[in-house]
């Protein structure tokens, strides 16, 4: 097993997030880990058939670059569902269901993992507290950016205040989806979806990264940034649940998008 050593990890900024006072936050990719292939090679995910040391040991690279120690590296099991965690309340055990996390205590890092959902990024530095969403299509429709940012409310941040950043995930020219999703969204959600659709024959191509941008806004925040990568659309760089599907393979790798306080 490769030994501790500090490494120099690639990692996407949002603007947005940079200029939010003592925030921390990195959307880190897959490059710079132990994890050989089809894991290679910073696969962050307990999820994952990987070897559980790479997974332990590519968790503590990135909690080394955000400053905090694994300890203070948070995640949770993700369900695609919208429970938001206070970790400062009731630190969640790694197994703890939950598709979001909110805290106010410096040090404390926060992590989604993704393979294209949408992971999201909030801050509002003023009140100093942060969080973090991981956010399909299932969890977006379930509410689960308005969830965080309840909770983010009830530690004591101003809605108002509150800075979103959306990372990697899966775009619209890579996202073919059924019927079956298109009726739900456009069926359940609070405004007219069908602009986030473009037909294919019976099939769509979906903009997830717009539709959690509508829900972000819908949650009242106003202050929102899209980094626009894909995950489908660059396999050098991020995993991707999709492309793995479509080329047979067996497992995948998730990437973690981290944010704390300094």
């Amino acid at each position: 097993m490769t030994s501790h050593v500090a490494a120099v990890l690639p990692v996407l900024h949002s603007p947005l997030l940079r200029g939010a006072g003592t925030v921390r936050h990195g959307f880190f990719t897959r490059v710079g880990g132990v994890s050989s292939t089809p894991y290679d090679s910073l696969n962050c995910s307990f999820g994952s058939l990987d070897d559980r040391d790479a997974i332990t040991e590519n968790r503590r690279r990135v909690a080394d670059a955000m400053g905090a120690t694994p300890n203070g590296l948070f995640t949770l099991k993700q369900v695609h569902g919208r429970d938001a965690v206070n970790v400062d309340v009731n630190p969640p055990a790694p197994d703890r269901p939950g598709d979001a996390l909110v805290t106010s205590t410096p040090g404390v890092c926060l992590g989604v993992m993704t393979a294209d959902c949408v992971p999201v990024l909030l801050a509002d530095a003023a009140a100093g507290v942060v969080a973090a969403a991981h956010a399909g299509w299932r969890g977006a429709l379930a509410g689960v950016v308005a969830a965080a940012v309840d909770a983010m409310e009830a530690a004591g941040a101003s809605r108002d205040n509150v800075r979103a950043a959306l990372g990697p995930a899966i775009q619209q020219s890579s996202y073919e989806v059924g019927a079956d999703v298109f009726d739900a969204v456009c069926a359940d959600s609070a405004f007219d979806a069908r602009y986030l659709f473009e037909a294919r024959g019976d099939r769509y191509l979906f903009d997830l990264p717009g539709f959690v941008r509508a829900q972000c806004l819908g949650a009242g925040v106003r202050l929102l940034d899209n980094l626009g990568a894909d995950t489908y659309g660059e396999p050098a760089r991020f995993f991707s649940y999709r492309r793995a599907c479509h080329r047979g393979e067996d497992d995948y790798g998730r990437q973690l998008s981290v944010i704390g306080l300094a």
